[in-house]
């Protein structure tokens, strides 16, 4: 089954369950899109075509970003040396060395620096976080939609993260400029209908959806019985524990943080300080 044909059949019942199904009688394809939405990281023979990967690109640019500064670039991997040395840095992950794609996403505030440069125009703004939080935020919301824009291609796609957990080799790597640190990748294929997988259930809505102000109490209230979900979902699909464990877990500690504990350090040596 692909991802388009699961998006006919599945929707608020495998994200939330059946008693957060809306009252509404037609949700638009798009969002049907969104509620299949899952990682993929298997995938069948066969390249990403250049034309599907201008058309991902048209979409990531067609993503809002802070005051037009369109502060991110992307870097499309299709060598499967460099993808799979990639795939060394980012914590060994197989799926990043076989993707026939590799995009990685890029918070790119040196455009704007040899821009200022070649003006002899001052640039302090860029040395503070605000400026390096927009890069980051911008390069999220493109590459979102760039998922999106995959998905409705009948592509798969998993964000890598890991890809943070040594920014200096993957910038070396990237042959990236001073001023640009790669944010995270995305691994871009045509999933295997044979892996096994499903839509991840979230948290209900109104653990995370509050009306005119923050209602902790009423929000936490819903934890017990998503971890009990999750839990069965992670049985279902041979993994191991709730959601609450996970959270704990992946937050413990620098420990826990695969060498990204250490990346206000990597974005002052590639140029991105943080005032």
């Amino acid at each position: 089954m692909t991802i388009t044909d699961r998006a006919q059949d599945t929707g608020w019942n495998q994200r939330y369950g059946a008693t957060e199904e809306p009252d509404h009688t037609e949700v638009p394809d798009v969002v049907r899109l969104q509620l299949a939405h899952r990682s993929v990281r298997r995938f069948l023979p066969g390249e990403v075509s250049d034309d599907e990967l201008r058309t991902l690109v048209a979409a990531a640019q067609s993503a809002p970003t802070s005051s037009n500064l369109q502060p991110w670039s992307v870097v499309a991997v299709r060598d499967p040396q460099r993808r799979r040395r990639l795939s060394t840095l980012a914590a060994r992950q197989q799926f990043v060395a076989e993707a026939p794609l590799l995009l990685v996403w890029v918070a790119d505030l040196g455009r704007a620096r040899r821009l200022a440069e070649r003006r002899g125009h001052k640039l302090e703004a860029a040395d503070y976080l605000e400026t390096a939080l927009i890069g980051f935020i911008d390069v999220a919301l493109a590459a979102q939609n760039a998922v999106v824009a995959a998905e409705s291609l009948g592509l798969g796609s998993c964000f890598v993260g890991a890809i943070r957990n040594n920014p200096e080799d993957v910038a070396a790597e990237l042959g990236l400029p001073a001023h640009a640190v790669a944010a995270f990748g995305l691994a871009v294929g045509r999933p295997d209908p044979a892996e096994h997988a499903g839509v991840k259930p979230r948290l209900p809505q109104e653990a995370v959806l509050h009306q005119e102000t923050y209602d902790a109490e009423r929000a936490d209230a819903q934890l017990t019985a998503y971890d009990e979900r999750l839990t069965h979902y992670n049985e279902r699909y041979g993994l191991v524990g709730g959601w609450t464990d996970r959270v704990l877990t992946r937050l413990a500690g620098p420990e826990s943080m695969a060498g990204r504990h250490r990346l206000r350090e990597a974005l002052e040596q590639l140029g991105l300080p943080v005032r």
